[in-house]
């Protein structure tokens, strides 16, 4: 790691603590910062990362933010991305004009390592990490690494890297909103829906925040970018970067991009997209993206073509689980949105079994509609399962049950099904109305599926 002299004997305040700030916080004592990490939950003495950190020197204070805190002179704030803007605390900081970063942006300033940073609505994870897989493959020196919003602290990877290696990082809006001086050597726009607006308020914002991952890009980086919108491809232009369109309707044909029956960059036939080992046109997407920066980096089509057959998936993003008496089950637990239900649904030439509901968040289902006429039945729970079940009734789904919790949700489900068919989670929703994380639901669904006979 590069030593950064510019946090010695600075005043640093981590806010939300978790697993991005207790790696942010120590990494900021081990630059000599003074650091104080503040965490709105009562953390308990003996908990392992608080007595870790007040070994360390960390002072940490928990059950709440005091606004009085800003009182000790903090020159930087290190916030935890889940944390709003508009959080009293957060707010009192900007009044005060303190910087306010997230820990990406510190993981930066000391990685020796350049980085490739991918966004976007959906797909982020899909693509990060088949990016790592293929980079790391058959790799004559150093490692390509993953991080960031997949689960992994960039801060902690950017430790470890050397000049030599690759720390591709998945990134959040919210995280992309707390950067200064990050440039990506690659930045990759896999796409942009309609997400996060009890967050960021505007669409607008929303796309602000998303295409902060390309803003300090100069003529020798590059940004990778989906083509199929022109939305997208007129975001592109805001970019000093080159750009490298990836298209799934062939749009373009300067970059990567599926025509027929095979996936292409520029002139060269990669693969044929009956060998690509996940199904569905959003993975299509993905691994056009994933291609678009492996040539970028100079990788083989040999190397290309071995991770793109032989990556079964990430786990909760379409991942297939199993085949259970003729039925065939996934769980994409991920799909906290409508769009990224509909690419699931899309996946699918089978009849279509669903699970779906999650977090009411003051919308309908409407957009649903079109992309339900394929299922064959509907199971619904959580908070949205009556705004759901209007959308199935116009869809014109015939079997349409509701039930409380997804644990009925599931053995529901598989009654309606037969030999033949697909057993999907794909919620459409948050998971916050019963759980704390779509993780949680996810094994939660894989729990449930063990339980079931056949």
């Amino acid at each position: 790691m590069k030593f950064v002299p510019d946090y010695q004997n600075q005043k640093v305040l981590v806010v939300g603590l978790a697993k991005s700030g207790f790696h942010a916080a120590k990494l900021l004592q081990k630059l000599g910062a003074q650091v104080t990490v503040n965490d709105h939950q009562k953390l308990a003495a003996d908990n392992p990362q608080v007595v870790a950190l007040k070994e360390l020197g960390v002072q940490v204070i928990s059950g709440s933010h005091p606004l009085s805190l800003l009182d000790q002179g903090f020159k930087l704030i290190v916030k935890n991305p889940g944390i709003s803007y508009d959080n009293p605390l957060i707010k009192a900081a900007m009044l005060r004009k303190i910087p306010i970063i997230t820990e990406p942006e510190l993981a930066y300033e000391i990685s020796q390592a350049p980085f490739i940073c991918v966004t976007g609505t959906n797909g982020k994870t899909t693509t990060t990490t088949l990016i790592q897989l293929i980079l790391d493959q058959n790799r004559v020196s150093g490692h390509a690494y993953k991080a960031g919003n997949i689960g992994i602290s960039a801060v902690e990877v950017a430790q470890k890297a050397q000049a030599n290696d690759d720390i591709v990082v998945e990134m959040s809006s919210f995280q992309l909103m707390g950067i200064t001086k990050l440039r990506p050597k690659i930045a990759v726009l896999t796409n942009i829906y309609e997400a996060h607006l009890d967050y960021h308020k505007t669409r607008a914002n929303y796309i602000k925040a998303k295409m902060n991952i390309t803003k300090n890009q100069t003529a020798s980086d590059y940004f990778v970018v989906n083509f199929d919108q022109a939305e997208w491809r007129n975001l592109a232009q805001q970019t000093s970067a080159q750009i490298i369109p990836f298209s799934r309707l062939n749009y373009t044909q300067t970059g990567a991009y599926q025509k027929d029956d095979a996936l292409y960059f520029k002139d060269e036939r990669i693969i044929d997209t009956a060998d690509l080992a996940l199904v569905g046109q959003h993975n299509i997407e993905n691994y056009l993206a994933a291609i678009a920066v492996a040539k970028i980096c100079g990788k083989s089509n040999t190397d290309i073509r071995h991770i793109l057959t032989t990556f079964k998936g990430v786990k909760h993003r379409m991942q297939f689980v199993k085949k259970l008496a003729g039925r065939l089950i996934y769980n994409d637990s991920k799909a906290t949105n409508m769009e990224a239900t509909t690419v699931a649904l899309q996946a699918f030439s089978q009849p279509i079994v669903l699970i779906a509901g999650g977090l009411d968040r003051g919308f309908t289902f409407d957009d649903l509609v079109t992309p339900l006429k394929k299922v064959k039945a509907i199971v619904l729970y959580g908070e949205t399962k009556h705004l759901m079940a209007s959308a199935a009734q116009k869809a014109g789904i015939k079997t349409i049950k509701l039930v409380n919790t997804l644990d009925e949700a599931v053995p529901a489900a598989w009654d309606l099904t037969t030999q033949g068919d697909v057993l999907l989670l794909s919620p459409a929703a948050a998971s916050w109305d019963q759980f704390k994380t779509f993780e949680e639901r996810g094994d939660r669904f894989l729990r449930d599926i063990e339980k079931l006979g056949g």
